[in-house]
């Protein structure tokens, strides 16, 4: 048996955190001394070990670890090994997305120093937005869940034999912005109006055009807020987006483009 300083050193943890997982009934001692309290491990629980290490680089939580650990169908541990490696391929896409993004402010900032001059790229137009006749799928989510919505989206245009326009967009009901957890309509135009969900009328609305990912969205959402309040217009129903270039064209970040829309009144 292994005394709790030699399980250590083979596994690369430290003694408090075998105290830890002891505490919690992560990893518990084969034995424990009662009357000294010293722990002993098998030599089968390095490995136990080492897998635990390894989940945690992984990215799953120690709860997540202690639920791994009593799985017994492989096909189900194989399931989550899977959702976690998407969970991280889809943090690295987030991460050098950032990247770029920050390259691009640093440039603005350096070119005319002032950190908030990016702010400024934004030109507002106000005019007539024209109706949009939609296939839609409403309810509270997060926008990490459009894809999803937008696939149930097209599985009933394909299964009713609708015609899509090339819109694609998304309302957003709730007053205030949770970006885990609103009331968001997602929305993909088609032409038969006796078929549609959702028509959204047309509107007098601020409008601008944000070029580059979605992160920065409230950037363009600001600018119009501001402009809106500085010229003499109340907002007047949902902003909502139309979303002109996206990662389906094939394009990177960069230059994904999004018109994104505040119905406005005098």
């Amino acid at each position: 048996m292994l005394t709790i300083g030699q399980m250590s050193r083979v596994c690369g943890v430290s003694v408090k955190t075998l105290h830890h997982y002891d505490k919690i009934g992560l990893l518990k001692p084969q034995k424990t001394d009662e009357t000294n309290g010293y722990r002993y491990y098998e030599d089968s629980q390095i490995g136990t070990m080492l897998l635990i290490g390894r989940l945690k680089r992984y990215g799953f939580t120690l709860t997540d670890i202690q639920c791994l650990l009593t799985v017994k169908d492989s096909r189900e541990l194989l399931r989550q090994m899977h959702q976690q490696r998407f969970r991280l391929e889809r943090q690295m896409e987030h991460i050098s997305i950032t990247i770029r993004e920050m390259g691009y402010h640093l440039e603005e900032f350096e070119r005319t120093g002032d950190i908030m001059s990016y702010q400024n790229n934004y030109e507002i137009v106000v005019k007539e937005a024209g109706e949009q006749v939609l296939a839609t799928h409403r309810q509270k989510m997060s926008v990490e869940e459009f894809g999803t919505y937008y696939g149930k989206i097209y599985e009933k245009i394909a299964r009713e034999h609708l015609e899509v326009n090339g819109i694609v967009m998304a309302i957003y009901h709730d007053q205030e912005f949770d970006p885990a957890f609103s009331d968001i309509e997602l929305g993909v135009g088609i032409t038969e109006r006796d078929k549609a969900d959702f028509i959204l009328p047309g509107h007098l609305c601020a409008t601008t055009i944000h070029k580059g990912a979605y992160s920065g969205l409230p950037d363009a959402y600001g600018a119009i807020v501001a402009w809106i309040n500085a010229n003499g217009y109340k907002m007047d129903g949902m902003p909502y987006e139309i979303y002109l270039k996206t990662h389906f064209d094939k394009l990177p970040p960069e230059e994904w483009v999004t018109e994104i829309f505040f119905p406005v009144r005098k």
